[in-house]
């Protein structure tokens, strides 16, 4: 396993991330999600996410008891704020940082969290309220460093003067990003790195996509992510994965893992953590041996010819529109619920 710094001042995370957002307390029984966290532990990993929306809270429970006995110097405990309790604005207000931290401290059994993240952009709080709280939630010593998820590049930017200005050590953005949805690219990335902050990215196999279990023309594979977790078959599905133009050009990279020696999820994941700027690739599993088999190739370089044959492979099918943004997708929903007070507006059930 190999480790980096997350962001310009971050706490060393191992390369690949252990998350639990769609097993524990949910796809998974207890005794099945623990071993997978002892089964990341034995194999290096330092680096474990999760949020107190997952499984309503129980997700944090159970990786709070699977970490029990380990020294807690030796891993870095992430979670996030902003889509547990109870629902409606103040989802990033300062009354529910202080609660859901709290929280998140007692499932997790910790004194402290490594890096609390804002689990979404809160457009009915001040930014300001959001980040003083995070400030005093630092000065506390409950939380170490402090990171958003799936927030807008103007987001952030805006987020990364004020934590300058209260001294917050904010160092981390949490988006979706695989070889199949590159959003951030354009703008998330660069607005990150002109703040020092760095990438800890979900969903680096397409929701289980790029394990080339999904075939054009055939149903999802009973007991797979998109027909078993809940909320997975949203994730997936949502985005188009499972569409026959997509799965044969997944068909088509898969060739390309085998002449490279490489399984297909262990050639999504080298392709994830070639960019510069990912410190850490946030993975699951619903079996032990899932997590020794992918760790393969987080030492791997993927060569120039075979990344363009990659990009080939995949053609139109690649996701690059920046607007797809999650916090920005969002934006635009409500403001079409706006003109439109019929149209709902629904929480996406992914992360």
């Amino acid at each position: 396993m190999e480790y980096r710094r997350l962001g310009a001042s971050g706490p060393v995370v191992s390369r690949v991330a252990f998350g639990n957002s769609l097993t524990a307390g949910n796809q998974l029984e207890d005794r099945a999600a623990t071993a997978c966290v002892r089964a990341a532990l034995d194999a290096g990993i330092t680096t474990f996410d999760t949020a107190d929306a997952y499984a309503g809270g129980r997700a944090e429970e159970l990786l709070g008891r699977a970490l029990g006995g380990v020294d807690r110097d030796s891993v870095v405990i992430c979670t996030k704020v902003g889509r547990g309790g109870k629902p409606g604005p103040g989802a990033l207000s300062r009354a529910r940082i202080a609660e859901s931290l709290d929280g998140s401290l007692r499932r997790l059994g910790t004194g402290h969290i490594d890096l609390y993240q804002a689990h979404l952009y809160d457009d009915s709080t001040p930014l300001d309220e959001t980040m003083r709280a995070f400030a005093d939630a630092v000065a506390a010593g409950k939380i170490r460093y402090v990171g958003v998820s799936e927030w807008a590049a103007d987001e952030i930017a805006r987020a990364a003067v004020l934590a300058r200005e209260l001294g917050i050590p904010l160092v981390a953005n949490q988006p979706q990003y695989s070889m199949l949805w590159r959003v951030i690219e354009a703008e998330v990335v660069p607005a990150c790195e002109e703040s020092g902050i760095g990438q800890m990215v979900w969903s680096p196999l397409a929701g289980g996509v790029l394990t080339g279990k999904y075939k054009p023309g055939l149903r999802a594979p009973a007991g797979s992510r998109a027909v078993a977790a809940k909320g997975g078959e949203i994730s997936i599905q949502r985005y188009s994965f499972l569409s026959d133009e997509v799965l044969s050009a997944v068909e088509r990279v898969g060739a390309l893992a085998d002449e490279a020696g490489l399984t297909l999820p262990q050639l999504a994941l080298a392709w994830v953590l070639q960019n510069s700027q990912v410190a850490t690739a946030v993975i699951g599993a619903s079996a032990p041996e899932q997590i020794g088999r992918n760790l393969a190739a987080a030492g791997k370089t993927l060569g120039p010819e075979l990344l363009r044959r990659i990009d080939d492979a995949l053609g139109a099918v690649v996701v690059r529109d920046p607007g797809l943004t999650l916090s920005r997708m969002l934006r635009a929903r409500a403001a079409t619920a706006a003109s439109s007070p019929a149209t709902p507006i629904s929480s996406p059930a992914i992360l």
